[in-house]
């Protein structure tokens, strides 16, 4: 029997999973993929990751499931097997501006660049504070260069250049407009600044959002952190109640 009421789309990391110091140290609880494909089963194969990493990278983090995903925030999409965008020879001036940036905090100890092709994150959670000032301020200059093509995009001890028509926003309407994310209520859990700005789209459009953990936020409810959000993921899939409005208010 599957529930034809939600669209689930989640966050990665900061909600399916701990944050790590590294963006490839994240420890993902090994029952973890085989329970969101139960879940997905449960809802019909209404159950996608909205994130900024790579679809590739969510892969290798969730095999051997694969599920639907809007990697590089909705730069790739890749919706019942088929993946489209994620092309970095589409975007010659990013991948400069990624060697001008990967020059500019060579010296920086503790600032990690992670190059996703079609996007570039900088990582300050390991550097000094002299450091990381430095790091956002060499992000904010090449994303200056990039011009309106590229926006920058904050986060939790990061800072990332993407296309400017990036959005998980974006990327969550386009997944409603298909089956079977079509004529359901999307529900959207997620923890960080890039979550916060998909939020307000996803209310708008009569969808529930869910903040994990602390700190202002226009999500309607809360769960206090990742292994919370895996607890009430994992719940559902096992056949609990699927009432995310019963969730404690933000």
């Amino acid at each position: 029997m599957t529930d034809t009421a939600y669209a689930l789309f989640l966050d990665f990391d900061g909600t399916l999973v701990e944050i790590a110091s590294r963006p490839d140290g994240v420890v993902v609880p090994p029952a973890l993929p085989a329970g969101l494909a139960q879940l997905r089963g449960r809802l019909g194969g209404a159950l996608a990751l909205v994130t900024g990493r790579p679809v590739a990278t969510i892969d290798g983090f969730l095999n051997p499931e694969r599920f639907d995903v809007a990697g590089l925030h909705g730069v790739e999409q890749r919706r019942d097997g088929r993946l489209t965008g994620g092309d970095p020879a589409a975007h010659p001036a990013l991948r400069a501006g990624v060697a001008t940036l990967q020059r500019a905090v060579a010296d920086l100890d503790g600032v990690l660049i992670e190059d996703k092709g079609c996007s570039v994150a900088v990582h300050w959670r390991l550097a000094t504070e002299a450091d990381a000032v430095r790091a956002q301020s060499a992000a904010s200059s090449v994303a200056g260069i990039l011009g309106e093509a590229y926006r920058l995009q904050q986060g939790k001890a990061v800072a990332e250049i993407l296309p400017a028509s990036a959005t998980k926003g974006h990327a969550i309407r386009a997944f409603l407009a298909e089956a079977p994310y079509a004529g359901r209520r999307a529900v959207f859990i997620g923890d960080d600044l890039t979550d916060e700005k998909a939020f307000v789209p996803v209310n708008e459009d009569g969808g529930i959002t869910i903040r994990v953990g602390p700190g202002e936020t226009v999500a309607r409810h809360r769960v206090a952190d990742p292994a919370a959000v895996r607890d009430l993921l994992l719940g559902w899939a096992a056949g609990g109640a699927i009432d995310p409005e019963s969730l404690p208010p933000a």
